[in-house]
């Protein structure tokens, strides 16, 4: 990878692949910024689950149908993640953070304009071009600016306002919905990004590559061809009114896109997806273990609200005050995780907290209308301390081994994979319920949510085995454990 330059003449020019030295009180500000950019984007997510049961109403659409404004959101950051490290590179972190969150709040405007559910999608997706440049870029910043010592402890600031999104996320966006309309969502956006442009400017440092590699444009193309397949088939195989034969055929472009891509990327110096970063063991894990998390985490977040509003008869305002519990659980263990990694190491943390997850979606399964909601309470706000844990864990384990040279493409590909994943989640959770209410029997189609909470349940246990590769030094250099059996990462 090329050396970086940096704009700023606060700091001397950094020797290649290192970024300049940050004093604490700067890391931390910087950290907080891009954990503002991240609050922002679930801050719009998660108050927009909230408010699909008022959106189907307005649309005259059912309610699975309007998580298509969730799938193509995703669709674009998927799509275009990759190009975002390239981008940064080419035009600079700070330059492109600026675009990307002007992009992002334009695609706001469009979804609070939207006059139907097709053109909604459709400003999701400008929405998730900008998203798909805005928090990997912000990550990436933190990746070079911050040494391998200091990364588990930073990275829990980049988390803390980050935990403010989902938390604010239901409560703002169910009282929005109620007393005002849900296309008030979109608008509050408007200010934090304004915000979020101006402290860019004066406290993100502008790294960019001097010579930075050809785009690999054609990469590009085919992996998009690919992910775009892989969503768009399983978005219209589990939903009413597609014609199946289309699915069946955007299902089938997509190995086929994802196997021409793979042989392009081989004879490539530097294709968009570098796959064999997958070859760093903690990298991997974090990858595949963290994507069966997502799935079933993305699921459990897309049934809650509804299952609330249409089983519980429970208002928008109500469902977003009940779902606040979770994230206040997160908040808290925010400040414990290091001192949990650091005593204990990440395989032995990872292992127990991702059995979590499973637990909380069987017991969700049992949750009945007339049950009293303080136990919905316990398993939210129990859900939001595991969820928390895990996912710090995820986020930091993953760089732990990675070369600074490689970090870029390292961001690019691990946030493409953690939207793919959460697509795939809202999905499967979306085509369960829908096949709960219409193969299953009349008498039991009371159940078809506990289904889907089964379901998510076995693909989250299925993260377990995998997370049992890791060394129990594994990330001993971010943590700072040290592990007793003195073995390397499993192949």
């Amino acid at each position: 990878m090329p050396p970086l330059t940096t704009a700023s003449s606060t700091f001397p020019p950094p020797p290649p692949n290192m970024a300049p030295p940050l004093s604490t009180t700067r890391k931390r500000l910087m950290a907080l910024i891009v954990a503002s950019l991240m609050m922002m984007e679930q801050l719009d997510g998660t108050a927009l689950i909230t408010a699909l049961p008022a959106m189907a109403g307005d649309f005259h659409v059912d309610i699975p149908q309007t998580s298509i404004a969730l799938t193509l959101y995703m669709l674009g950051l998927a799509a275009l993640i990759p190009a975002s490290g390239h981008m940064a590179e080419r035009f600079g972190s700070r330059a492109t953070l600026r675009c990307a969150i002007m992009l992002f709040l334009s695609g706001s405007l469009l979804c609070a304009w939207a006059s139907s559910l097709p053109v909604l999608a459709l400003a999701r997706l400008v929405q998730g071009a900008g998203g798909a440049m805005m928090v990997p870029v912000g990550r990436l910043v933190i990746l070079r600016s911050v040494p391998k010592s200091e990364l588990l402890s930073v990275m829990a600031w980049v988390m803390l306002p980050a935990t403010i999104g989902p938390m604010s996320g239901p409560v703002l966006g169910g009282f929005l919905t109620t007393y005002l309309s849900w296309r008030w969502i979109f608008y509050i956006n408007i200010p934090l990004g304004l915000v979020a442009i101006a402290l860019t400017g004066r406290f993100i440092p502008h790294f960019r590559a001097s010579a930075p590699p050809p785009f690999d444009l054609r990469g590009n193309i085919l992996s998009s061809t690919a992910l775009a397949g892989l969503i768009f088939g399983m978005e219209m195989l589990t939903r009413p009114g597609f014609p199946r034969p289309l699915a069946v055929g955007l299902l089938l472009l997509a190995p086929l896109g994802g196997v021409a891509y793979v042989r392009h990327a081989r004879g490539m110096t530097h294709p968009v997806l570098d796959l064999t970063l997958l070859r760093v063991s903690t990298f991997r894990v974090s990858v595949i273990a963290g994507g069966l998390t997502r799935i079933a985490t993305a699921g459990v977040i897309f049934l809650i609200p509804s299952l609330l509003q249409t089983r519980f008869g429970i208002s928008a305002a109500q469902s977003g005050l009940i779902t606040f519990i979770a994230p206040v659980g997160a908040l808290a263990m925010r400040f414990a995780a290091p001192g949990i990694y650091r005593g204990r190491g990440f395989r032995t943390v990872m292992c127990a907290t991702s059995l979590v997850l499973p637990c909380i979606c069987l017991l969700l399964a049992l949750f009945r209308p007339g049950a009293p909601l303080v136990w919905l309470l316990v398993l939210l706000g129990l859900n939001g301390v595991g969820q928390t844990l895990l996912y710090t864990g995820y986020n930091t384990v993953a760089y732990a081994d990675m070369a600074p040279a490689r970090m870029s493409a390292a961001t690019s590909l691990y946030a493409t994979c953690q939207q793919v994943m959460l697509t795939l989640g809202i999905c499967v959770a979306a085509g369960c319920l829908a096949f709960g209410q219409v193969a299953l029997p009349v008498r039991w189609q009371a159940a078809d949510y506990s289904l889907t909470f089964v379901v998510c349940g076995v693909i989250a246990i299925m993260a377990l085995p995998v997370l049992l590769r890791l060394s129990a030094n594994a990330g001993a250099a971010v943590s700072g454990h040290d592990g007793t059996d003195g073995k390397k990462d499993r192949p």
